[in-house]
């Protein structure tokens, strides 16, 4: 499945042309964990925000990574929209990979902005992803940042040496549905951005170098190949 993922990250164009609404449905499948199990992903512009939704065939949030009580080797869990905008729309570099929005949670350790605390809780983050065969073969990588780089960050980084960012949008895990409040003031245009839902694990290098956070596993891609489908509009 990562070098499907992977696969699909090459070989897919990442268009912004305006078109309709377009939300992602996917069938139900009985060997995926229902909580991972992506049965529908949507992004639409209400109001002042744009929200994300993702929902899951079992209740959101219900598993989570157990405790290693370290966090080299630890695991994140993670409910993820990749997007087609550019990563310079919420302040990182531009042109930097997939900015994906994903709603995480990990109990050994804390990445909030600002030194705050939040292994106790799911939370979003903007990730940057791209391809890393250091992860393995066909996998992806949040981006590291090079050691002696100041690469332009969002205000919100949590200061650790990756493409991550800790906003505090609203977000909420209820029942069978993941959903995370963007302002729409952040995001800039957006009508026609296209996006997908993914389930996956992600796993701290145990030696805590580059690559510092692979996606280890991935539960569920809503659209079974990240051809990015679905489609932002009002």
């Amino acid at each position: 499945m990562l070098r499907l993922l992977s696969a699909a990250v090459a070989t897919t164009a990442l268009l912004t042309a305006p078109a309709l609404a377009q939300d992602v449905v996917s069938p139900a499948k009985e060997a995926i964990l229902a909580p991972f199990d992506i049965v529908r992903t949507q992004v639409k512009s209400i109001g002042p925000d744009v929200v994300f939704r993702v929902q899951v065939r079992g209740k959101a949030g219900e598993l989570k990574p157990k405790v290693t009580g370290q966090f080299s080797g630890s695991a994140v869990w993670s409910y993820v929209w990749p997007t087609s905008l550019n990563s310079g729309s919420v302040g990182f570099e531009g042109d930097q990979g997939i900015l994906a929005l994903a709603v995480t949670f990990h109990p050994d350790f804390d990445d909030a902005a600002y030194g705050g605390v939040n292994r106790h809780v799911w939370h979003p983050h903007w990730v940057v992803l791209v391809p890393d065969e250091a992860c393995g073969k066909g996998a992806l990588k949040v981006r590291d940042i090079p050691a002696g780089t100041k690469p332009k960050m969002p205000a919100t980084w949590p200061g650790v040496p990756l493409l991550i960012d800790s906003p505090t949008y609203p977000t909420t895990l209820a029942t069978d549905t993941v959903e995370v409040k963007v302002p729409a003031e952040v995001i800039g245009a957006i009508e026609g951005v296209k996006f997908d839902g993914v389930t996956s694990a992600l796993k701290v290098n145990a030696n805590l170098h580059a690559p510092l956070l692979c996606i280890s596993d991935i539960f569920d891609v809503a659209s079974g190949d990240l051809s990015l489908p679905g489609k932002i509009t009002r």
